[in-house]
């Protein structure tokens, strides 16, 4: 996969980028990071001002149209298919960010990433040229940046050979229908708080049994509308 992040701030992304997972997908080459300064974009005869006031008013400021749109043609040029490309800009009014979507985002061949900054982007940019407008959630963040890291992990890691266990990633909390389950390792007794007998008895049968009741028991306490699309599932192949 190849990875193009348009950012005001591109230390904010390499300093992630370079590091855990999508460092090493990176250097196993699931992966390649292409990094693009905005301000390498702007006007000069504007002072490389990347932002104005908004139209009809109102607070904040917003990223000019022209040197995203600059950016990005930049980028085209370069692409495989422009057409499979995708574009994805978060944002909090976007669609919220899941498990699935990730999972379909991981086998695309090229992504590129807008971080807006500011009170968002001129919308002609969304309009035009975004596919994908995604939300981590109910919260505004001051910049695109962290947001922006958080899809491309969640995409990254479901890469085939981007991480040591692909089972791992397989039984993790959203891949299946329920909620992870707890996990203990060595020492089995640290400070009078001991690992569950079950865990160290060998029994694989048992142990599977086990971890499936507790992902039970958390996902219904915890997220009760999971639970239900579980109890549906299990009645359906019965």
């Amino acid at each position: 996969m190849k990875v193009h992040i348009i950012t005001p701030f591109p230390e904010m992304v390499n300093s992630i980028v370079e590091s855990s997972i999508l460092g090493k997908a990176r250097e196993r080459g699931c992966v390649e990071y292409q990094i693009y300064n905005l301000f390498d974009f702007s006007d000069k005869s504007s002072n490389k001002r990347i932002d104005d006031y908004p139209f009809g008013g109102g607070s904040g400021m917003i990223l000019k149209p022209e040197p995203i749109f600059e950016a990005f043609k930049f980028i085209e040029k370069g692409l495989h298919d422009t057409n499979s490309a995708r574009v994805i800009y978060p944002t909090p009014d976007g669609k919220l960010l899941n498990q699935d979507l990730s999972y379909e985002l991981s086998r695309i061949d090229e992504i590129v990433i807008i971080n807006g900054h500011y009170k968002g982007i001129d919308q002609r940019v969304r309009d035009s040229m975004v596919t994908d407008e995604l939300s981590i959630g109910d919260y505004v963040l001051t910049g695109g940046e962290l947001a922006g890291m958080v899809i491309l992990d969640s995409i990254v890691r479901l890469i085939p050979d981007a991480i040591n266990s692909k089972e791992s990633a397989d039984l993790d909390s959203f891949s299946q229908p329920l909620l992870d389950g707890p996990h203990y390792t060595r020492p089995s007794n640290y400070k009078d708080m001991k690992t569950p007998e079950i865990l160290l008895s060998g029994n694989h049968k048992e142990i599977e049994k086990w971890f499936r009741e507790k992902r039970e028991e958390k996902t219904k306490l915890r997220r009760p509308d999971l639970w239900e699309k579980y109890k549906q599932l299990k009645e359906g192949s019965r």
